[in-house]
């Protein structure tokens, strides 16, 4: 199975000098970058730390022996053509000038791939042209600096890169207690704050905020690290955009965390723990659509509202609850064009 590699790749093969590549992938290790594009004949550096260590040899790169992207430099309509070709599971493309290479193009040819897109980006604000051209944007950009301060500039663009998580209200429509179910707690290795949560819904047409259990309560002491996320079936949101079903995860996944002011962030994922316990269907309504989160039926679950966390045993039919909508489905956690129905 391929590597999922983060939105934001660090080009430390493009120096002139062992020293100069050193310097960078040194700079990209302390800012807490882990996948670092680094040449062939540098392997020393592998030993820097653990990180993916990407390996560029002539126009391919390969992780762990695998052949993982293809490298493809565009300064004309032919060098588009060859780079439309691209048929591994990341494409990562270096234009001679963006004004000139229409990245629309790109992503428009291979949106409806299985090959990722990465575009070759020098500023913060190239970066911002990527993820935005198209609504869509690409799927990750791979940073191209000459020191330490330029990849500072970028400071940002770890919280930048991630998916829209704009979120809007829907009107609680109904509030049923199930049985037993197998519900998922997710164990950060992060302290969270109040109100801050991740995005889980029975569909990804629909994500609902579910909240850490930051609070204290009559019975238990809080777990600040903690998202009672919901049932194994539920969606939840990743820094890349893509989901995955609460079932997949495990200690090391990289999740996205929103925070009330709206700040996105992403968690490590300490432990993940399954449990049967009481369960209980939430369903809102949004733009004249129905959705639904299934969460456990305990006082310390919380949603989001506009007024701050509510816990599931105070929510009320007519209340209003924070959700993010998104159109068209998934495919293996991807967003498609597509039209899908999920009742």
């Amino acid at each position: 199975m391929t590597k999922e590699l983060s939105p934001i790749l660090i080009r430390a093969d493009l120096g002139e000098t062992y020293e100069d590549r050193k310097m960078i992938a040194e700079a990209a290790l302390e800012a807490g970058y882990t996948d670092i594009v680094i040449r062939k004949e540098d392997a020393a550096l592998i030993r820097l730390a653990r990180y993916n260590a990407i390996l560029a040899d002539g126009e391919f790169l390969y992780l762990n022996g695998e052949k993982l992207g293809t490298l493809a430099d565009i300064t004309d309509s032919e060098g588009m053509e060859k780079a439309y070709k691209i048929t591994t599971p990341y494409a990562v493309v270096n234009p001679a000038d963006w004004r000139v290479i229409p990245l629309e193009n790109l992503i428009s040819r291979f949106q409806k791939t299985e090959t990722r897109l990465y575009a070759c980006v020098a500023t913060p604000a190239e970066a911002k042209l990527a993820r935005e051209t198209m609504e869509v944007g690409c799927d990750g950009i791979a940073v191209v600096v000459s020191s330490p301060a330029e990849l500072a500039a970028f400071g940002k663009a770890d919280s930048d890169a991630m998916p829209e998580a704009e979120l809007t209200e829907a009107v609680v429509s109904a509030i049923t207690p199930l049985s037993l179910g197998d519900r998922v707690c997710i164990d950060t290795c992060s302290l969270l704050a109040q109100g801050e949560g991740m995005l889980v819904g029975s569909s990804s047409a629909c994500l609902f905020l579910i909240c850490s259990e930051s609070f204290d309560s009559e019975y238990v002491n809080s777990r600040p690290f903690r998202v009672n996320a919901g049932a194994v079936h539920s969606y939840i949101l990743c820094p890349d955009g893509t989901t995955h079903y609460l079932s997949e995860v495990k200690a090391g996944t990289l999740l996205l965390s929103r925070l009330p002011d709206g700040t996105l962030r992403s968690v490590d994922t300490g432990r993940e723990k399954i449990e049967r316990r009481p369960m209980i269907l939430v369903e809102a309504e949004a733009t004249g659509k129905k959705h639904s989160v299934v969460v456990q039926n305990a006082e310390t679950i919380r949603l989001g509202t506009p007024a701050g966390a509510v816990s599931v045993a105070d929510l009320a039919v007519g209340d209003t609850v924070l959700v993010r909508l998104e159109s068209g489905g998934r495919h293996f956690g991807h967003a498609m064009a597509e039209t899908i129905l999920e009742k």
